[in-house]
């Protein structure tokens, strides 16, 4: 048995990766797996961005269910961990960037300041038209009864999310690129990672000479040919041991 324990000050960029595992302690329903949302195809359809185009109150009642619970949400113990390594590593000089796949803002009210928010927020509405100008604001409302409408432009709006056929925000993909292109620990936490476009941050920090580590409750089954290292285990109870007292685990992890 080795005991494990990852200590952040011997990393100057460390890099971390949170996908739906990191969020399940918390009440949020991951995306895949047994009680993933995306087994059920009519909320694989009210998660399409095309659908939204042509139903877009029926998504809305969706998304503001979602915003609803991510709101009554609290973060947990591994959310607060990633939120006191960034202080320390920000108070010490050295870097720290926090990337998530996840749209509840957990980590933000875990208090991680340096946040890429891959796919946005559902905390979050923005104004459809492009040419409107008005940057994507707080927002706790309900829209269920009537598609919202932008009080400077007119145009529909719609929660600050990324949805099925529609790109990733090019300033969170640079974000997170900038980031990957200089890290020396990387770390997925709740997420395979090998989902389109975030199966590509392991091989890029790989490429940057990074330590690579997967913490998971399901194994990969291939690990080795992505990740140096792989730990499984409930993120909430993982994370805090690795990244404080240490974790006891077999050699192979």
């Amino acid at each position: 048995m080795d005991r494990i324990a990852i200590d952040l000050s011997q990393y100057r960029n460390p890099v971390f990766l949170t996908g739906a595992g990191i969020s399940v302690a918390s009440g949020i329903r991951p995306y895949r797996g047994p009680d993933g949302l995306w087994n059920d195809a009519a909320l694989v359809r009210l998660s399409d961005g095309d659908y939204f185009r042509k139903e877009p109150l029926e998504v809305w009642r969706f998304w503001s269910e979602t915003r609803r619970i991510a709101a009554a949400a609290s973060p947990n113990a591994a959310h607060l961990v990633l939120a006191r390594l960034e202080r320390e590593a920000r108070s010490a000089g050295r870097g720290f960037t926090l990337i998530t796949q996840n749209i509840d803002g957990l980590h933000a009210r875990a208090g991680s300041r340096n946040v890429v928010e891959y796919h946005g927020s559902v905390a979050r509405t923005r104004c459809t038209n492009p040419r409107c100008g008005r940057e994507p604001w707080p927002d706790a409302s309900l829209y269920a009864e009537a598609v919202p409408t932008c009080p400077a432009c007119g145009a529909i709006l719609r929660p600050d999310i990324v949805l099925f056929h529609e790109m990733i925000p090019q300033a969170n993909a640079e974000a997170a690129m900038e980031a990957l292109e200089r890290c020396d620990l990387f770390v997925a936490i709740g997420t395979s990672g090998t989902v389109y476009p975030a199966n590509d941050f392991v091989r890029w920090a790989r490429r940057a000479g990074a330590r690579t580590v997967y913490i998971n409750l399901e194994a990969l089954d291939d690990y080795e040919g992505l990740f140096g290292e792989q730990y499984l285990g409930r993120a909430e109870e993982v994370v805090p041991l690795i990244f404080g007292e240490g974790l006891t685990v077999s050699a192979n992890a």
